[in-house]
């Protein structure tokens, strides 16, 4: 008699649970079914400074959930996926009701495609703005400026480019911050002897990600993002901008084309940088 171990799996209940290192293989491949280019080290990665739910159906990973907590006030949210057969069945909602728990009543931050604004109007998340997605193989030949007042960053720096990073977001991210600062290439403007501003560039899915760029102004930033493309000619490069900021145009001038863009939202109050400091290009869209 043959059996049906397909059907078998579909009626198997659902278990929500809390994201562990097992769980990474089975979030890598609802990824890769989504047609996002997270490599398992970006899910380690998220794992390793977030926290996250998953559903599990015979012993199968078919959701995920992310979240990043910053201070006892604000979290952002993302990586948030439910595979094609479980949809529709409340599956989504039931793992968004968890996340959103889990958050502790903090001001909650994300970024949603048009698909999902839906459920999250629902969640009482409003819109305040876009996320443009810029990307491409970097051909256009990019000269670093010759300012003596950009360079790399010291471990020295840490704690002062955590206290602009806060100053630009209106949170407190300092675990994310050394993470990311751990994992890639920081950048750092000084001005009369203090931080003026940081740019990141690290690995992630099929290249690198520049970001996140904090600085005091667009021409800043620009000078900052120059100086981390001019080492990584002919890779793959993406960076995710406010479209506030006006970036947009420049970005497509050097090769790293508009592909696609998020509206920024938010369930309560939105955090405010101290109105100097701005974040201009994010680590990605989910981590804010």
């Amino acid at each position: 008699m043959a059996v049906d171990h397909d059907r078998d799996i579909v009626s198997a209940p659902t278990e929500l649970m809390k994201f562990e290192t097992r769980h990474v293989p089975g979030a890598l491949k609802l990824s890769q079914e989504m047609g996002w280019p997270y490599r398992q080290e970006d899910w380690e990665f998220a794992v390793t400074v977030g926290n996250g739910l998953v559903l599990e159906r015979a012993g199968q990973v078919i959701g995920t959930a992310m979240s990043w907590n910053y201070g006892q006030a604000y979290a952002t949210a993302g990586m948030i996926i439910v595979t094609g057969s479980a949809q529709g069945g409340g599956n989504g909602s039931r793992l968004f009701d968890g996340l959103l728990q889990a958050t502790d009543g903090r001001n909650v931050l994300l970024n949603s495609t048009e698909e999902g604004l839906a459920l999250y109007r629902r969640r009482g998340f409003n819109a305040w703005g876009t996320v443009i997605q810029h990307q491409g193989p970097l051909t256009v030949a990019v000269t670093q400026s010759t300012r003596d007042d950009i360079r790399q960053a010291t471990v020295s720096d840490l704690a002062a480019i955590q206290a602009f990073d806060e100053r630009a977001t209106g949170m407190p991210r300092p675990s994310m911050v050394a993470g990311l600062a751990e994992a890639g290439s920081v950048l750092v403007i000084e001005c009369a002897g203090r931080i003026a501003g940081y740019a990141i560039a690290r690995r992630f899915g099929r290249g690198y990600v520049v970001g996140p760029c904090a600085a005091e102004s667009a021409q800043d930033a620009r000078l900052l993002i120059l100086a981390q493309l001019a080492t990584l000619h002919g890779q793959f490069v993406r960076i995710d901008v406010y479209a506030e900021h006006g970036l947009g145009d420049w970005l497509d001038s050097l090769g790293l084309a508009r592909v696609g863009a998020v509206i920024a939202m938010v369930k309560g109050r939105r955090p405010v940088s101290d109105g100097t400091a701005r974040m201009y290009a994010l680590a990605n869209q989910s981590f804010g």
